[in-house]
């Protein structure tokens, strides 16, 4: 849901909110100047204010205060007329849009209500700005700010933590902020919900009586005790609960005031209220819960439900679905789409008879539908449910199954559950934002795969595209493009579509063209934050990078020949090689890779340059993954170690090999679940990305020392995988199962088929087999490379057997699904990013990863993600070295 800020401003590509709005919503404090000798700086989403000169700790107490849109200036002015004549650091957020995308429902938890920090330099001036900031703001409204300990009754906060950026790889294995131990170890900063103190800091004195009024407030005395929590939000928790005076389990959901913001700037203890009210009237009805208590604790506000029983009808997609493996026998499809169709038709009567009573439901989506076990269903969260008559616009709802605006009143009901009739059987109608008119495509796949009556697919159809929508009689022959998809082309008013990705070397270089044309054409090489539109994650790790940024999307167009690019070549070396430029330094998110990137485009002394930029870097604190740390610097040091024979480089390369080896330890220093506390399994976060980087050091030295550590990484990648019923082989999380490139199995699976080539092993081959299953499913929600049908399909051809990859069936499956998510910009063919939210151009995420993905298997030439071809890297085995 974190996406969905990134939704707001552009309808077909992510984009920062930040910068949209930045003239329109500014608070008026970022135009106010600053005294001679103070510095004012952005920084994100903040602007800093500091005095030159000062020299401040690098860690310590610091002041939050929290704010609303109404009174947001007038704490700003507050803080700016205290801090600036007593020369006190602080820094603000840029304008109202940004504290509103903060405060809303889904944003993260830990830096909800936070509109200024304040930086004193000791104990002494943390008291002096505490009690001279409450004598001017004290009981402002704002959001509590979960992390910290409230002074007062707010609006300020305050937490021990870092004032400059430093970062320390954690104990799950990535770089997280970092303050500093006494005896000068760097330790992770949690900004977490919760307050917490190091355990070597003591809590000033002064702060003690807040800390007990935090300790106060509690459901002791009050007749319900929690028993396991459901679901958070930036709003508040959602529990199960019991009862204490009868013993059954009840829901709690909490609201917190003036957070869990949406659109509208309604706060998540209005919708609480409103839901309260809306179940009060629908009481009776057996498919809606039943309102037992609302009371305050604090100030966060608790509603009392009974509790439906049964499981998300989400959950059974993974339970009961058949297309999630290889090809289900019939009769397994045929139990499972009488069963859908059951649920289907219940979750209309339910619907129905809210609309009996006037209500709109106006969150009908799949996570909010219970079924038990028995087929019976009930619907949950009505907080944005409202009266008919109310004509209420929707601001919150699931985005494959949110009606678009048009639809109103009971309308928006009936459009969903035309996307639940369809999700059920192919769960893609998020595509549906970005084309209506896919629900016709989506409803010749099912037909073409579960044995659903016309009528019902009809109605689905009319549901989603209007009541006056004719949806045609009859499929049309040959198969490809059926009566469904006709409608959607005349919806569209075009009498055709691009090339889609067909199984063959003949229809490549349309399908190559069309992608490359897209990819171009959404080019904005104006803009200084992005070169191609791609995943959210490029406003944070840059535009530059191989994974969300300018350099994968040109490696991609130039290795699948798809030409050279000259103006979006020189925006990148431009950008890169600025001195001022802030960049990570990894393979996939920083600089190593956008070397590597400009060495493969022709431009070696440039490439050279970013490179030496690199190793002034301190690359001892990276993790030893692949993505961002030693493994893919490790892996890129030998590239151009190989491509220039300098032998500085290929012994950095092995130091840096030496470092990952003695970080390593041995299989069982992995737990067996990936993620969450745990370090992540896989090729970009896991044990494969070194096991990566000694295949290719033992490649370089003939040492085999290097393939015992290889080995050694594979098992604790293999040790977090589970063997699922069919025999296919996933990357184990505890809650979920992966298959992909990125984090699954199938990354995992591409090192052990490189690994087997240089030694055979009967657990590695068994591993690799279960690997072929997982990569055979019928079904995979998203297309792209790392999380997605792409990674799946570049996984199979890498393996397979057959010379002309796209020959293996197994392979042209792949290709050919990948329909199944293919959309336009522009008039060419284009792929969604993650959650299919939007367009995205990318190489992890989006049309530049799937081209590569369709590369490996129908281009020419070898096309792979770097460093996993099957050949031996430039100027390998030149002489043996021990790690």
């Amino acid at each position: 849901m974190r996406y969905d800020a990134y939704c707001m401003v552009d309808r077909t590509f992510f984009d920062s909110p930040g910068e949209a709005y930045e003239e329109e919503y500014a608070f008026a404090a970022a135009g106010r100047e600053l005294p001679g000798g103070w510095l004012h700086v952005r920084q994100d989403d903040w602007l800093v204010c500091t005095p030159e000169g000062t020299r401040r700790p690098a860690q310590g107490w610091k002041i939050h205060a929290s704010g609303c849109q109404d009174n947001a200036e007038k704490i700003l002015d507050a803080v700016w007329d205290f801090c600036v004549p007593r020369g006190i650091p602080f820094k603000f957020l840029r304008g109202h849009h940004i504290l509103q995308l903060r405060n809303m429902k889904y944003a993260p938890r830990g830096a909800s209500g936070k509109l200024v920090t304040v930086y004193p330099a000791d104990e002494a001036e943390l008291r002096e700005v505490l009690e001279g900031l409450d004598a001017v703001v004290g009981g402002e409204p704002g959001a509590y700010i979960l992390s910290d300990l409230r002074w007062n009754q707010g609006p300020l906060y305050v937490r021990y933590g870092g004032f400059v950026e430093r970062h320390v790889v954690s104990e799950r294995g990535v770089l997280e902020p970092a303050i500093e131990r006494p005896d000068g170890t760097l330790v992770p900063d949690r900004r977490r919900p919760g307050f917490h103190v190091p355990d070597w800091v003591t809590l000033p004195e002064f702060l003690a009586p807040h800390a007990e009024a935090r300790h106060a407030h509690s459901l002791a005395g009050l007749p319900y005790v929690v028993r396991r929590p459901v679901h958070f939000s930036n709003g508040g928790g959602v529990y199960v609960a019991e009862d204490t005076r009868t013993g059954t389990e009840v829901i709690l959901k909490e609201a917190r005031p003036y957070a869990g913001l949406t659109a509208d700037g309604r706060d998540a203890v209005t919708r609480l209220q409103r839901e309260r009210d809306i179940l009060e009237r629908l009481a009776g009805l057996d498919t809606v819960p039943a309102v037992l208590d609302y009371f305050t604790v604090g100030d966060h506000h608790f509603l009392a439900q009974e509790l439906i029983a049964g499981k998300p009808l989400s959950k059974f997609f993974g339970q009961k679905y058949p297309e999630t493996g290889p090809r289900a026998d019939p009769a397994e499809i045929a139990g499972y789409t009488q069963w859908a169709m059951d649920v289907c038709a219940a979750v209309e009567r339910a619907v129905a008879s809210l609309h009996d009573r006037g209500i709109v439901f106006g969150d009908l989506h799949p996570y909010n539908v219970m079924v038990g076990d028995d087929g019976r269903v009930g619907l949950i969260d009505f907080e944005v449910a409202a009266p008919v008559e109310a004509e209420a616009v929707r601001m919150l709802g699931h985005p494959a199954y949110a009606a678009p605006r048009d639809r109103t009143g009971f309308a928006a009901d009936t459009y969903a559950l035309g996307c639940i009739k369809l999700a059920v059987f192919l769960p893609l109608t998020a595509l549906l934002r970005l084309d209506l008119g896919k629900a016709a495509e989506l409803a010749d796949e099912i037909a073409a795969r579960f044995p659903v009556p016309q009528e019902f697919l009809d109605a689905a159809l009319r549901a989603i595209l209007g009541e006056d929508a004719a949806v045609g009689a009859g499929p049309a022959e040959g198969g490809g493009s059926g009566r469904h998809s006709r409608r959607a082309g005349e919806l569209r008013g075009r009498d055709g579509r691009p090339p889609r990705p067909r199984p063959d070397r003949e229809s490549w270089p349309a399908v190559r063209g069309s992608l490359a044309e897209a990819i171009l054409a959404s080019a904005t090489p104006h803009r200084d934050d992005r070169l191609f539109p791609g995943d959210i994650a490029q406003f944070s790790t840059g535009a530059l990078n191989l994974a969300h940024g300018a350099a994968g999307v040109l490696y991609a167009l130039h290795v699948t020949g798809a030409g050279r690019h000259r103006e979006h070549e020189h925006w990148l070396l431009e950008r890169a090689l600025r001195k001022e430029q802030r960049a990570r330094i990894g393979f996939y998110d920083g600089l190593h890779g956008v070397a590597y990137a400009l060495d493969r485009l022709g431009h070696h002394d440039e490439a050279r340059r970013v490179l030496d930029r690199c190793m002034d870097e301190k690359w001892q604190r990276l993790g030893t993954d692949l993505f961002s740390g030693l493994a893919g610097v490790g892996l890129n040091l030998l590239h151009f170690a190989g491509t220039t024979g300098e032998r500085t480089l290929r012994d950095a390369a092995l130091d840096v090999a030496r470092t990952v080896a003695e970080r390593l330890g041995g299989e069982s220093d992995v737990p067996e679940v990936s993620g969450g506390a745990h370090p992540k399994a896989g090729l970009m976060l896991g044990s494969s990305g070194p096991a990566l980087l000694f295949v290719r050091c033992y490649e370089a030295t003939g040492e085999e020392t290097f393939l015992d550590l290889a080995a050694t990484a594979l098992r604790q990648d293999l040790r977090r995988c589970v063997v699922r019923d069919d025999g296919a082989l996933h990357v184990n999380e505890g809650w979920r199962s992966l298959p992909y490139l990125a984090e699954g199995i199938a990354g995992v699976a591409m090192v052990l088929d490189l690994y087997q080539t240089h030694r055979d092993d009967e657990r590695f081959r068994t591993a690799a087999s279960g690997a072929v299953i997982s990569s055979s499913s019928q079904f995979y929600v998203q297309a792209g490379l790392f999380n997605g049908r792409a990674g799946i399909l570049a996984h199979l051809a890498a393996v397979s057997p057959q010379r002309a990859a796209f020959g293996d069936p197994r392979v042209a499956a792949q290709i050919e699904a990948l329909s199944w998510h293919a959309l336009e910009y522009q008039g060419h063919l284009a792929f969604p990013g993650e959650q299919l939210l939007r367009l995205s151009m990318d190489l992890a995420t989006g049309s530049a990863g799937v081209m590569l993905a369709l590369g490996s298997a129908l281009h020419t030439e070898p096309v792979h993600l770097p460093f996993l071809g099957s050949q031996t890297p430039a100027g390998a085995a030149v002489q043996n070295r021990t790690v």
